[in-house]
């Protein structure tokens, strides 16, 4: 059985000091439940506040991005170094957002991926349909291209700490929700891209996790999915209730 994972990502949300109250709050709702793995990804100026609220916690705490030079002149960019040496155990990469606003491509979370690997990071790669492909039956297609791409010249034995998110773009922030036949459906399929990539072992062993417009009401349907290992919450994750609601499911 693949452990769960229930990873907050606040976006652009927050101040350090919006960030420890919400861990002082959250952590009593959590403290005795064992059962799955957390993670808190706030913005990159919350991240100490947030490693030293949690200090002493099994909560790991993750960036939003990354880029995949060590360093150098690359302004309002950061390395996967920084990220380690200031506590994080997880970075989010290729989120539907980057790759909306920012130019992110598949090429770029390849790049992304392979550093975050080599430096001890478990990396949260985000792959996921837009609307109008949905609509076209594209979807595998899509998927299958994504995870090619990303998944490229890495062994098996290197991805042994990746995880996967499914995000169907017109899932996130929209209420919209892919039902969770949907969502195991398109979790089949990078599973399969993941075996071809690294070996079943390591596929079967992978978590893949949803993102999309996960809430207290939803996430119980969508975690029963044995193919479904997790989530990666966006707006009901800014509320230490909501979010430990979805963390209990």
């Amino acid at each position: 059985m693949r452990r769960k994972l229930i990873a907050a990502n606040w976006k652009m949300c927050k101040t350090p000091d919006l960030a420890r109250e919400f861990v002082a709050a959250f952590l009593p709702l959590v403290k005795d439940h064992p059962r799955d793995d957390i993670a808190l990804c706030p913005s990159y100026v919350c991240l100490p506040a947030v490693v030293e609220a949690l200090r002493d916690t099994q909560i790991g705490v993750g960036g939003q991005n990354m880029f995949w030079e060590k360093e150098g002149a690359y302004t309002g960019e950061i390395s996967a170094a920084m990220l380690r040496a200031v506590g994080c155990s997880h970075v989010i990469i290729g989120h539907s957002e980057r790759r909306q606003y920012f130019g992110e491509t598949d090429d770029t979370v390849n790049r992304k991926l392979k550093v975050a690997l080599a430096a001890g990071l478990q990396p949260i790669v985000c792959v996921g349909e837009v609307l109008e492909e949905r609509e076209a039956g594209l979807t595998e297609q899509v998927l299958e291209r994504q995870c090619n791409i990303a998944f490229s010249e890495i062994s098996g034995v290197e991805a042994v700490p990746l995880i996967v998110a499914y995000e169907p773009v017109w899932a996130i922030g929209t209420g919209k929700t892919a039902t969770p036949q949907m969502a195991a459906d398109a979790h089949e399929v990078i599973r399969a891209q993941a075996a071809k990539a690294f070996g079943e072992e390591t596929a079967q062993a992978m978590r893949i996790l949803y993102g999309g417009s996960v809430k207290p009401e939803n996430a119980n349907a969508l975690m029963s999915k044995m193919e479904i290992d997790g989530a990666l919450v966006g707006g009901a994750s800014l509320d230490p209730k909501s979010f430990s609601a979805i963390v209990h499911y």
